[in-house]
């Protein structure tokens, strides 16, 4: 019989494989919608990014929030452990999501000229991945000190960690490769040839360094943690759905066929590795001090969590499709028609 912890789990990676997506999507435009701006070619671009980014761009974070809630509610010592080390980069995050919100605010209200608006949305969207990634980092362990009831965060050994930076970069690429994807998918379904060309080259630009990304990343952590390595080494079949999917993608990309299936392959490919990665983990969440079942809230409190948090997922999921279905896949809106 599967445990609520299992189950709560499960939900909350949902949650989080949805705001990785989400999110990709909103931060790789915000940083395209800059490097058009500085390589003079907005013309062929900005009007597509802010169709797309003018609907969503306020809900985005309800993923986050989500999981971020569904954590500390099911795994209370997730908020002592995480809330110490974490105090420093997640204030930064907090402050870019802050910026981000007021500054694109901002663009798309006030000045849409002021080049320091666009600036500071488009290095938020890459400086946000990157500070998150620190929680995936300090749970592969050896980051965090406990000296009684103390928790510290070994600054040293996070910066002259190669996993570190090598997770950071692979949270950067990762951003600009997915939204590429998607935003070259969106300007097909808009008619718009010249945006669909550039952020097609854009898409097939940033895929090569995803894929080398992933691999030292996974090189590092074999390094760092064996026993995460070798658990995902066991799930070989999901990491070769990944790599299955992916250059199934890089097919369809290169060719300039089926950009929405392009698209699907991609999520099934971070979704496969995403999956591969979390059950890999187990039983750990931040190893060796938290693990699912040991640090998880009373059994009661539990199953009301996941009740509550799958009937979220249930009204959550419909609600984007609605969104989506009214503005970001409406033929006269995508067109810019309305």
């Amino acid at each position: 019989m599967i445990s609520y912890e299992l189950i709560g789990i499960t939900v909350l990676w949902l949650f989080l494989f949805g705001y990785l997506i989400v999110a990709s999507i909103d931060y790789g435009a915000g940083f395209f919608a800059f490097y058009a701006r500085m390589t003079k070619q907005d013309h062929l671009l900005n009007r597509l990014i802010s169709r797309y980014l003018s609907p969503v761009w306020e809900i985005t974070n309800v993923f986050l929030v989500f999981f971020y809630v569904g954590i500390v509610g099911f795994f209370p010592d997730t908020a002592y452990y995480y809330g110490s080390a974490l105090l420093v980069p997640g204030s930064i995050a907090v402050v870019l999501l802050a910026i981000r919100g007021s500054f694109y605010a901002f663009e798309n209200y006030g000045s849409k000229e002021n080049v320091l608006y666009l600036f500071l949305y488009g290095a938020s969207g890459l400086l946000i991945p990157a500070s998150l990634s620190v929680a995936l980092t300090l749970s592969e362990g050896g980051f965090i000190v406990k000296e009684g009831n103390a928790v510290f965060l070994a600054y040293k050994t996070l910066f002259t960690s190669p996993l570190s930076w090598s997770i950071v970069a692979l949270a950067l690429v990762s951003v600009l490769f997915i939204s590429g994807t998607f935003l070259a998918f969106y300007a097909s379904r808009a008619g718009d040839r010249s945006a669909l060309n550039l952020m097609r080259t854009y898409a097939l630009f940033w895929s090569t360094p995803t894929i080398i990304a992933a691999l030292t990343a996974f090189i590092y952590l074999s390094q760092h943690n064996e026993r995460h390595f070798q658990n995902m080494m066991d799930l070989w079949w999901l990491l070769a759905l990944s790599i299955g999917f992916f250059m199934v993608a890089m097919w369809l990309l290169y060719n300039g066929r089926r950009y929405g299936l392009a698209f699907i392959c991609v999520m099934l490919q971070f979704f496969c590795a995403f999956f591969a990665y979390g059950i890999g983990h187990y039983p750990y969440i931040l190893d060796p001090f938290i693990t699912i079942q040991g640090g998880a809230t009373t059994e009661a409190t539990g199953i009301a969590l996941v009740m509550a948090f799958v009937g979220g997922l249930c009204l959550l999921i419909p609600s984007l499709i609605l969104v989506f279905r009214l503005f970001l896949f409406d033929a006269d809106y995508v067109k810019g028609n309305k």
